[in-house]
């Protein structure tokens, strides 16, 4: 389990602040409904806050006080409803397991299955007595292949529950109950026939449990094999670190001893151990597999590097600066995880749906029962249609359909170097209109160097300038104190006193002789009373007409500044800047510049990548009132920005965007982090949570309507039980594969797929709409086959059959409705092999070629589906035969209506030919 603590403010503490965020690894879970009920579990828990679980990752997210509940109450509460909290979680290990399990189970339930449908369903193979093979061969499929959904619903029946494996246990135990029963007591073994064509008798549905099972079976053996590939993310960045590291003196030592401040050697070609600052050498750093960019960064000594990415061509020593779960590895991680385990505001539909949808299945289910019985159905009818019901209706897809989206389109971000920080996060993304750019490290390289300094500064003063400037973090500053030093006047003497301005500049104090310094903007020193002399006011115009970025430098004299000094620095624009103001604009989005820096440089900057409007010299909490004025226009705003400066108006935003080249505040202000520093990414990251939601509509509306329209077939007598299961377990494979394409999104920044990814892709998407057409229309076919035809009623009495005379279209699909005075055999037959039939000693069987047959017993009303020959002379060629009498009906090629409709039992005399 992972634990994330949050440090408690000053002042009375309530529960939210005080609280802590661990993550339970749970077992068992085997639906939404679980995950419902362990979460109402822990939420009756006193000092428990938010709580998340998440049935695809098996994870459930507490947000507690420790001060009033523990873990081992957490844990507990999880173990009170029949689920598991395991010490170490082994993710891995537990996925090999089950998929062990399933393995072995589905083994079971094909081998056993495939023979007892054979054996259910083809006529040929049916002998005398062959329904008690069929429970020889169905029992060790329900209770053993089928046993850990028997063993699910009855502790969830222990704890007051219902869930998905309630429906399958409760759908084939009464399946296969009835069907003993209808065996042993009823004298279902009595009679041969094709019985998915006929009803009416006490039939056996042994068959129908076990393809139950098997069926379910094989669509969460896709679906578990689907879900572990979709949780792939994590486990591929955390393959990214390095195990061991080699220090500076030659000594190997695994990664988990570094300690800040060790410096490592990283030879070509190894993974960088840590994060850290190059301090020798130089070379090509490949960050793709962090940051989704292709191209290699060049490295030398002060620049700073990030463990797990890999070292190209030369020999690097390494400053170890972070360590442990502080490197950015370990807390891009933490985040994906986080954000996989989260949930968007959509799922809060499917929990309340999930909350009620098995009971209320259960409901319909009983009253299908009830209602057909009551309506004069056979109490087989009834109890098929109940239980088919039971089957269709499993709330697995519904429960798959947001937590497979997040999991995928999360990690192929991840993969992709877009670090989403939560599932509600996708939510604001998609409803974006409106995008801030911040321009300094954003827009631009952010690595400024000083272009000129003009004024009559002396080396002194300059050396004090190039030390306060070293103090700040700000890239302008940075800029400075660095080009001053290879100017040859690097920072000289002590720091007494340095102040941050955010969006003015700094002021501070340097010794021995207590020098005191402003240093930013030119508003900075006229708002304390100094002026600028014509010669660097003229210099300052000039340099913010270029673009560049000129700051004064100004030496305070009893109190009043007095500037020496104007020093100009250049921005270069990211190269792929344009690309990503053009790649918003074509998703729809308004964007705008917002920056600190003066009008003329924004201005040329915007002109530069292709933005209208700019908002220039903005304070910092100026940035957040823009933020605050689109908002109340009725806009969505997103924030892209990396300074200290932008982490207002990241937190004011609908959607913060923070570049993670940036500084740790904005990082945590903003809910989407771009690793690499590429502004295109930010397209990338609204395309691809547009693409995650919408994957998350289509989930759910296949799940929605799958069960709005297959529940009423199902009570309609419309769906048999054998493809209810196997369109349940499509749905829920259907749900994870449309969401497994989001690993094909590449974005902006991807290379284009080579010509023969792009025939791969083509024949991939071309064998898997083959595949779900060829299921999908299998099923269909195989239930229109069992779907009843065109009654015709017909009484078999002492005067012989009644209507004599039955008119049938060539290839009409009827349905015999059959009633007797004694117990018979009633055959469809060919007229040459009537006297065959007539010397035989037992009945004869149905065969698909034309001709259909059934037993008949008093008292019951059979119902026997047969479809005619496409041939007229073939159909004339048949008669409906009465074994019981040796009686004969003529079938008469016509319309398609009964002729002798509404004849009354004897007003015809029975035939014989």
């Amino acid at each position: 389990m992972t634990r994330a603590t949050t440090s408690p403010p000053a002042g009375p503490s309530t529960t939210a602040e005080r609280s802590v965020r661990i993550v339970l690894p749970v077992e068992g879970m085997t639906c939404a409904s679980c995950a419902n009920r362990v979460t109402r579990s822990l939420s009756r828990l006193e000092g428990v806050g938010e709580v998340t679980v998440n049935f695809a990752t098996h994870r459930a997210a507490v947000a507690y006080d420790p001060e009033r509940v523990s873990t081992t109450e957490l844990s507990a509460a999880v173990e009170r409803v029949g689920y598991h909290v395991p010490e170490v979680p082994d993710d891995a290990g537990e996925h090999a397991r089950r998929a062990a399990r399933l393995t072995r189970d589905l083994t079971t339930a094909l081998v056993l299955t495939v023979p007892l449908l054979a054996i259910s369903m083809v006529p040929a193979l049916m002998f005398t007595g062959w329904q008690w093979l069929a429970l020889a061969l169905a029992t060790p499929v329900v209770f053993v292949a089928g046993r850990e959904f028997h063993r699910n619903a009855a502790v969830n029946l222990v704890h007051g529950a219902v869930t998905m494996d309630t429906l399958v246990s409760l759908g084939t135990i009464v399946t296969w109950g009835w069907s003993v029963v209808a065996l042993v007591w009823l004298g279902a073994g009595e009679h041969v026939g094709m019985r998915l064509a006929v009803s009416g008798l006490p039939e056996v549905y042994f068959e129908t449990a076990a393809a139950i099972i098997t069926a379910i079976l094989v669509g969460r053996a896709f679906e578990h094999r689907a879900k572990g590939r979709s949780s792939a993310a994590i486990a591929r960045l955390l393959e990214l670190g390095a195990r061991t590291a080699e220090l500076e003196d030659g000594a190997t030592i695994d990664v988990a001893e570094l300690i800040v401040g060790m410096r490592v050697r990283v030879r070509p070609g190894e993974r960088i151990p840590t994060d850290g600052i190059v301090r020798a050498g130089s070379s090509a750093i490949d960050a793709s597999m962090l940051t989704g960019e292709p191209v290699p960064v060049d490295v030398e000594v002060g620049d700073r590097v990030v463990g797990g990415t890999v070292n190209g061509t030369g020999t690097l020593i390494v400053e170890t600066t972070a360590v442990g779960s502080e490197t950015l590895l370990a807390r891009i991680v933490d985040l994906v995880a986080q954000a996989q385990g989260g949930r968007a505001p959509v799922q809060a539909l499917v929990d309340r749906v999930a909350a009620v949808f098995v009971p209320v299945v259960l409901v319909i289910a009983a009253a299908a029962l009830v209602g057909w019985s009551l309506a004069g159905a056979p109490l087989a009818d009834a109890m098929t249609r109940a239980v088919a019901v039971l089957v269709i209706a499993c709330p697995c897809a519904l429960g798959l359909a947001t937590p497979t989206a997040i999991m995928v389109g999360t990690g192929r971000g991840a993969a992709l170097g877009i670090i989403i920080k939560g599932a509600d996060v996708l939510e604001s993304t998609r409803r974006v209109d409106t995008v801030l750019l911040d321009k300094t490290g954003t827009l631009t390289e952010g690595r400024m160097a000083l272009a000129s300094v003009t004024g009559e500064a002396g080396p002194g003063f300059l050396a004090a300038v190039a030390l306060a400037e070293g103090a700040s973090e700000h890239p302008v500053a940075r800029a400075i104190a660095t080009g001053l030093a290879e100017r040859g006047t690097p920072g000289a003497g002590e720091l007494l006193r340095f102040a941050a301005l955010p969006g003015l500049g700094v002021e501070a104090t340097v010794g021995p002789r207590a020098i005191e310094l402003l240093v930013g903007r030119a508003s900075l020193v006229v708002s304390r009373g100094g002026t600028l002399p014509d010669g660097l006011a003229a210099a300052l115009a000039a340099e913010e007409d270029r673009g560049r970025t000129a700051v004064v430098a100004a030496e305070l004299v009893d109190g009043v500044p007095v500037a020496r000094a104007v020093l100009a620095v250049a921005d270069v624009v990211r190269p792929s800047a344009a690309e990503a103001v053009r790649a918003l604009e074509a998703l729809g989005l308004t964007t705008l510049l917002v920056t600190g820096d003066n009008a003329r440089t924004a201005r040329a900057v915007a002109d530069a990548v292709g933005i209208e409007r700019v908002h220039a010299e903005v304070l910092p909490e100026d940035k957040e009132r823009v933020v605050a004025e689109l908002q109340a226009q009725g806009r969505t705003v997103a924030m892209l920005g990396d300074g200290i400066n932008d982490a207002p108006a990241l937190a004011r935003a609908d959607l913060g965007i923070a570049m993670g080249t940036g500084t740790d505040v904005a990082i945590e202000a903003g809910e989407v982090t771009l690793v690499s520093g590429d502004p295109r990414a930010a397209a990338d990251a609204v395309l691809l949570s547009r693409r995650t939601l919408a994957t998350i509509r289509g989930n759910l509306a296949w799940a929605f309507g799958y069960n709005v329209l297959a529940i009423p077939l199902a009570v309609a007598g419309l769906l048999n039980p054998i493809v209810a299961a196997a369109a349940m377990g499509f749905s829920s494979v259907f749900v994870v594969t449309n969401s497994l394409r989001l690993r094909d999104f590449r974005g902006l920044r991807a290379a284009a797929p080579s010509p023969r990814q792009r025939r791969e892709r083509a024949v991939r998407r071309l064998v898997t709409a083959v595949a779900l057409t060829a299921v999908v229309v299998t099923g269909v076919t195989f239930q229109r086959s069992l779907l009843p035809g065109r009654p015709i009623d017909l009484a078999l009495t002492e005067q012989g059959i009644v209507p004599a005379e039955v008119a049938v279209a060539p290839g009409e699909k009827v349905t015999f409705v059959l009633t007797t005075d004694r117990a018979t055999t009633f055959h469809v037959v060919d007229v040459t092999e009537l006297a065959v039939l007539r010397a035989a000693s037992t009945p004869m069987a149905m065969d698909h070629g034309g001709g259909a047959s059934t037993v008949v017993p008093v008292g019951a009303t059979v119902r026997l589906t047969w479809r005619a020959p496409d041939d007229a002379a073939d159909l004339a060629r048949l008669r409906l035969h009465d074994d019981a009498r040796d009686a004969t009906a003529l079938l008469v090629p016509g319309a398609g209506v009964d002729a002798g409709r509404g004849a009354s039992p004897g007003s015809a005399p029975a035939r014989t030919p």
